[in-house]
Order: C-alpha cells, then sequence, then structure tokens
C-alpha cells in the first residue's frame, strides 16, 4: 500500500518529450469551466515539468462521450482557463493521436505544453486498445500519470501505455493522494476514525469490510444508515434501504462487536415526505419515523455525537454525505461534520476526505484549507481504501 513508485523527480527531462496523463475531467457549461479544481490539482507537476525545460504534452479525458468527437466535450475551454492559471500560452492539438497530434507535438520548443483533445473521442481509450496505446506512446519520450481519479481504470492512457512508453512514473499529485491515502490506512495515529455515508450500503461494503479490522471506530450516516436500522427491526417508513443487504448490515455490526470495534449509528434523523425540499422537514428520533416519512439527513442529537466520536481522533477519514446534502434544507449535517472534521488538523490530526460528493460539501463549506487532504479521485479512492490495487499506479515503474 506505501508508496514505493518513481515519480516526476526522478526523469531526466530537459528538452525531452513528455506524455502525461492528467485529470481534466470538469464541470463545463456554456463553454467555460465552472470548477477548476482538477486543474489546479494538476498544476505542481506541469510547472516542474516546464522548469526543466521538458517539452510538455498532456492529455485527459472529459465526461462520456460515445466513442467519437463531440464539440460538448471538447478540453478547449481546459486550454483556456489552463493558459489563464499558467500565465503561458497552451498550444492545442485536434485530436489526442495521429497527424493532427503529432504535428502539433513536433512543433512544441522547450519549457512549451500542448493539450491534445478528448482521449474518449477514440472508444479504443476505454478499450485499452494496445494500436491506440501505441499511437499514444509515439507521442511522448517518457510518461507521467498524474491522473489519480482515473487510476482505478485500465484504459490506454493509464494503462496500456506504459507497455510502450518508459520511463513511465508518477506525478506530484498522484504521489500525494498515496502517501496521505497510504499512510492514513497503514500506520494510522490513533484514534483512527472512519465517517461513512451515502446512500447505499452495497456500494460501501467492501470499504467498510476493508476499514473495521483498522479504525478504531466507524461513523455511519447518509441512507445507509437505514438498512442497519431496519437490519435491528427498526421502522424506518420510506426511508431509502436496500433489502437485500440486511443480512450484510447484520454481520457487520456482529463483525465490529466481535472486533471490539465502536460502530456509531445516527440516533435521531430529519424527516421529510419529499426528497427534494418541497416539503417541510422536522428531526426525530430514527425509530419514531411515520410510514409516509423518510430520513432525509442526520438530525442535531446525531450531529452532536459524531462531533463527540471525532474531537480526539488523530486519523480520519471521510467518504459519503450524511443526507440529501445537494438540497440545502438537507445540508445541516454533511457541513456539521465537515466544520467538525475542520477543527482537528489544528491539534495535530490527519484528516483524508475521499468521493466527490464528500469533496464537493467540504468545498461548498469553505473549509478546504483545515483538511490535511482532499482527495482529487471519487472512485479511485473508493478502491483504494477498499484495498485494490489501482492499475494506474500498478503499472508504474517501482523506485
Amino acid at each position: 500500500m506505501s508508496f514505493a513508485k518513481k515519480t516526476v523527480q526522478h526523469l531526466d527531462c530537459a528538452g525531452r518529450r513528455v506524455l502525461v496523463r492528467v485529470d481534466f475531467n470538469v464541470p463545463v457549461a456554456n463553454g467555460e469551466v465552472t470548477d477548476d479544481t482538477r486543474i489546479v490539482a494538476a498544476l505542481p507537476t506541469v510547472r516542474y515539468l516546464l522548469q526543466k525545460h521538458a517539452r510538455v504534452i498532456l492529455c485527459s479525458h472529459l465526461g462520456r462521450p460515445k466513442g467519437g468527437p463531440d464539440a460538448k466535450y471538447s478540453l478547449k475551454p481546459v486550454r483556456e482557463r489552463l493558459s489563464r492559471l499558467l500565465r503561458q500560452d497552451v498550444a492545442w492539438a485536434d485530436d489526442c493521436v495521429g497527424p493532427a497530434a503529432e504535428a502539433a507535438v513536433m512543433a512544441l520548443g522547450d519549457g512549451q505544453v500542448l493539450l491534445l483533445e478528448n482521449l474518449r473521442f477514440h472508444a479504443e481509450e476505454e478499450q485499452n486498445n494496445a494500436a491506440f496505446a501505441q499511437a499514444l506512446a509515439r507521442i511522448g519520450e517518457c510518461y507521467v500519470n498524474d491522473a489519480f481519479g482515473t487510476a482505478h481504470r485500465a484504459h490506454a492512457s493509464t494503462e496500456g501505455v506504459t507497455h510502450y512508453l518508459k520511463p513511465a512514473v508518477a506525478g506530484l499529485l498522484m504521489k500525494n493522494e498515496l502517501d496521505y491515502m497510504g499512510a492514513a490506512l497503514e500506520s494510522p495515529k490513533r484514534p483512527f476514525v472512519a465517517v461513512l455515508g451515502g446512500s447505499k450500503i452495497s456500494g460501501k461494503i467492501d470499504v467498510i469490510t476493508a476499514l473495521l479490522p483498522k479504525v478504531d471506530r466507524l461513523l455511519i450516516g447518509g441512507a445507509m444508515m437505514f438498512t442497519f436500522l431496519k437490519a435491528q427491526g427498526i421502522p424506518v417508513g420510506r426511508s431509502l434501504v436496500e433489502d437485500d443487504r440486511l443480512d450484510v448490515a447484520r454481520d457487520v455490526m456482529a463483525q465490529a462487536a466481535a472486533l471490539g470495534k465502536e460502530l456509531v449509528l445516527p440516533s435521531d434523523c430529519l424527516a421529510s415526505t419529499a426528497p427534494d425540499g418541497s416539503a417541510a422537514a422536522s428531526a426525530k428520533p430514527v425509530e419514531q419515523l411515520l410510514a409516509g416519512e423518510m430520513g432525509v439527513d442526520i438530525g442535531p442529537e446525531s450531529l452532536a455525537l459524531f462531533a463527540s466520536k471525532l474531537r480526539d481522533a488523530k486519523t480520519v477519514v471521510w467518504n459519503g454525505p450524511m443526507g440529501i446534502f445537494e438540497v440545502p434544507a438537507f445540508a445541516a449535517g454533511t457541513m456539521g461534520v465537515a466544520k467538525a472534521m475542520s477543527e482537528l488538523k489544528a491539534h495535530g490530526a490527519v484528516t483524508v476526505v475521499g468521493g466527490g460528493d464528500s469533496v464537493a460539501a467540504v468545498q461548498q463549506s469553505g473549509l478546504a484549507e483545515r483538511f490535511s487532504h482532499l482527495s482529487t479521485g471519487g472512485g479511485a479512492s473508493l478502491e483504494f481504501l477498499e484495498g485494490k490495487v489501482l492499475p494506474g499506479v500498478a503499472a508504474l515503474e517501482d523506485a
């Protein structure tokens, strides 16, 4: 699990073409990037290479085009934002492989940067097609993967290309992601607390199973709390429940007890008849949910309980919101957990947030700089927490 891969700092890259896989899968509206978090996260690696007088070639996917060019998913708006952030012109190629890409690459000088068009305009990217990977490899003289967000996918630009283009090393963002997450899982300062939310136990069961032996405490919120509550015979009204996972929930609770781990479930919730916020909501003990009501957030008592269970923590990993936080009326639990966690770093704790929704909540809260690490990879951070091998990381050269 610990990070033992060569990084961009091991490269002799002056005057060489460096193909860098970045994760520029960012939201775009009306031809403008609306959130540049992932672009900013890649800047340290890009700037490092430019300072070393490398010729930097960036490749990324954006969205889910259907395996062919689609103007809606062009990376051109990303190029505009990147140029502004770098304060230098970013050259452009209308394709990521073939004559257009190769001509643009050959026009690059030392200390210049080029962005290739969306990798997923070719279906072969997600198929990890060997010929497509070779075409990508021809563009560079060495390879850097700085796209942690796609490291759990064995695609041509993350895994296939490493068979044909060496050295293949990690970027600074990739290193940072794996250092923080790896340390949290391998050698956590204790007490080690995991906070898990989100809608479904099925999506998190592997994470729960992997984390239970390692943590001292597991706090469970989000809609998946109702599967645990129903498994104990507590009525949950119309709350989201996975009836086919009730036995799994019981197994988890039994395993926690057997291991002597503290598994903390909410005692109250915010109850409403409408998940979109169009009906009034009120806090009540979980066992008092009416037949027509559903839980849409953890309640104030539960938030206070969770905050008290976080107070002495020295390592915290959080994945998944506490309620339907995109509805402002149902965001108090998620924002409250963000606030409670934000107070820990100043006391020497390591606080790591993984998963798109939890990271978005932290950024909305305005407290992002008070966390040790916010992961840029949703699915990748989840699989890493599950203890799975990430193909995009495994493919890189060992230190």
